[in-house]
């Protein structure tokens, strides 16, 4: 860390502080954060910069994860299925992540956040309330599902994880946007910690790095939970889209070529 310029680091802070409210109120905020690390650190490797992202990312959805969880109180029966297979899924997909080269991120990454946006615009009542599509061992299997598929993705690449657990909970299981977020940060706390116990016995983390922008990460995440809760499903939905849309153009330039 010592050989980054105060400029960079302060740079670097400023974006986990965005990415931890974002993250905190609808997730995605690792589209924020991972970006800023790529083009701060060129020097390192993609899995260095993914297990450095993946520790500002934990420390952040810790304090997020525990205020929704005081205020919200979501259910047991979904949150615990769901961070059980999230755990899971994010390990393997962790012990992949060494194979994904650094070019192949944000191509993935819009394919995927361009397909929630237009599902979500599509279905304009969607998240407004919950209504449960199943009861009991359905719904058991469908957090569960939720869990693994998602976890798995964010072991592996990460960026828009939280964005994509608050969809599929709300899309699919039947929440409505707040108590989907609720679930999907305990559910992000899971993947995080699941991918650290991969990446840091690699000795991929850069502590120095990773240690500052958590700090940031737990003010932004702190301040957006507590704005969340305050405002309700509706504020949710809308920040939801709004991200969403910010980052298809932002990731949709660079893939293009429009800018670097």
């Amino acid at each position: 860390m010592g050989d980054l310029a105060w400029q960079v680091l302060a740079l670097l802070v400023l974006a986990a502080m965005v990415a931890g409210y974002v993250d905190a109120v609808v997730g995605g905020g690792g589209l924020v954060q991972l970006p800023s690390l790529l083009i701060a650190l060129p020097f390192a490797s993609p899995v260095e910069v993914l297990a450095t992202n993946k520790l500002a990312s934990a420390l952040g959805v810790t304090v997020s994860a525990a205020t929704y969880y005081r205020r919200v109180r979501p259910d047991p029966g979904t949150f615990v299925p769901l961070m059980l297979a999230a755990f899971l899924g994010s390990a393997g997909g962790a012990s992949l992540a060494s194979l994904i080269p650094k070019e192949a991120f944000s191509p993935i990454i819009l394919v995927v956040l361009v397909g929630v946006g237009a599902y979500v615009l599509a279905k304009p009542t969607l998240g407004a309330e919950t209504a449960l599509r199943w009861q009991r061992r359905g719904h058991l299997v469908a957090a569960g599902g939720v869990g693994l598929v998602v976890g798995a993705y964010d072991g592996a690449l990460g960026p828009g994880t939280g964005s994509f657990f608050v969809l599929a909970l709300v899309g699919l299981v039947g929440y409505d946007f707040l108590t989907a977020s609720a679930n999907a940060r305990l559910a992000n706390w899971a993947t995080n910690v699941a991918a650290l116990l991969v990446f840091v016995p690699q000795g991929a983390v850069l502590w120095g790095v990773g240690l500052l922008m958590g700090v940031a990460n737990i003010l932004g995440s702190y301040v957006g939970a507590r704005t969340a809760v305050a405002r309700g499903a509706g504020f949710v939905r809308v920040f939801f889209v709004v991200v969403v849309a910010g980052f298809v153009v932002r990731i949709g330039g660079e893939v293009v070529g429009l800018w670097g």
